[in-house]
């Protein structure tokens, strides 16, 4: 795990110049959602909040390059206007750096995360999954039929998405609203949307597949023998790379033996786990469930698809990031209450570029 927060600050400190900034938010950002083993405990969340905001506040400074803003108090100065760019290219730099883990840790087994430059578009070869037609031949024979193999190729644009939020400048940097907080929420925004994007473009794919009898991709309905047939279909067409079955925790409760005749106690995975781990020889794993921002407390992934795929393979979808996110910052003499507008961009691309085969339950 230090390796990866070492290669994260590595990738950050360039377009951030400052690594303990970028150590002590990378702390901060696990610490807030959660993820055990990858955060000091030392310290409370609202601990590091206040020291985050403090070295914010003094890295805009260093930015903005006001000699005298140590001495001079905050609101002699909070309204020139290479204070917000100083301000928000640091909160854009942040987000360049967790943007990429934070979405291979949600999407990862599915997904390949690519950043590219600005203006560049990504292309991906696709190569045939076919092997070569073997034929009986004899030794009064040259050659057979000559076969040959063309790879495609698919391109993903990415395209740019904002937010835009209201903002008091000068309350941030009077310690009166956290800018740490404000950049986590901004973090969270772009990776819920991703993943709503991403999940869509996958269920699209899924959609389109085959149900044809016994050769079908898509199966109507679970049972054990359902899915170790697409199982094991998936992973003949997939050159041998194993499959597993995923789907989220609700969808999951309802792969079980088809021989009613088992028994569990409260010990057992099943309870502990919220599903059986492995079913004939078969991994399975759970998709964590993302909020529906547009329905009231609504969730995103359905309940009723579990997918077969296989994660070893080539990943089913692409998804590109391009260049640093880019901001935009209203001066607060603009407005009558002082308040500002800040306009975060991010731009991504996301498409389905792959030689893998995957399979479709649905309950």
């Amino acid at each position: 795990m230090k390796n990866s927060v070492d290669n994260l600050v590595k990738f950050a400190t360039p377009s951030l110049g400052n690594e303990d900034l970028c150590r002590a938010f990378l702390d901060y950002w696990y610490h807030s959602k959660g993820i055990e083993g990858r955060f000091d405990t030392s310290f409370s969340l609202d601990e590091k909040e206040a020291r985050i905001n403090k070295a914010f506040k003094e890295e805009i400074i260093r930015r903005a390059n006001i000699p005298f803003a140590a001495e001079a108090p905050v609101e002699q100065w909070f309204h020139f206007p290479n204070v917000a760019a100083a301000a928000f290219s640091v909160v854009g730099s942040l987000i360049d750096m967790i943007l990429p883990d934070s979405i291979i840790d949600t999407i990862g087994i599915y997904s390949d995360v690519k950043v590219i430059g600005w203006g560049d578009s990504a292309a991906f070869d696709v190569r045939p999954r076919d092997l070569f037609a073997v034929s009986r031949a004899t030794l009064g024979k040259k050659v057979s039929e000559v076969k040959k193999q063309f790879s495609g190729q698919v391109t993903i644009v990415p395209e740019i998405r904002a937010i835009t939020v209201g903002v008091s400048l000068y309350r941030v940097l009077a310690g009166k609203e956290s800018l740490a907080e404000f950049t986590t929420k901004a973090i969270r925004s772009i990776e819920t949307q991703m993943t709503v994007d991403v999940y869509n473009a996958m269920a699209t794919a899924m959609a389109a597949l085959s149900s044809t009898a016994t050769t079908g991709l898509q199966i109507a309905g679970y049972s054990q023998a359902n899915l170790v047939r697409l199982a094991e279909q998936v992973t003949a067409w997939n050159q041998g790379a194993k499959a597993m079955l995923l789907g989220t925790a609700v969808g999951l409760l309802n792969v079980l033996p088809d021989d009613a005749n088992y028994r569990y106690d409260v010990e057992s995975k099943y309870v502990a786990v919220g599903h059986i781990p492995t079913i004939s020889g078969i991994d399975v794993m759970r998709l964590p469930q993302v909020a529906d921002i547009a329905t009231p407390w609504g969730r995103v992934l359905s309940d009723t698809n579990l997918w077969v795929l296989s994660p070893s393979s080539q990943k089913i979808l692409k998804v590109v990031l391009e260049g640093n996110t880019i901001s935009n910052t209203t001066q607060p003499f603009e407005n009558a209450d002082l308040t500002q507008t800040t306009t975060l961009w991010k731009s991504y691309g996301i498409g389905v570029a792959t030689n893998a085969t995957m399979g479709l339950i649905t309950l």
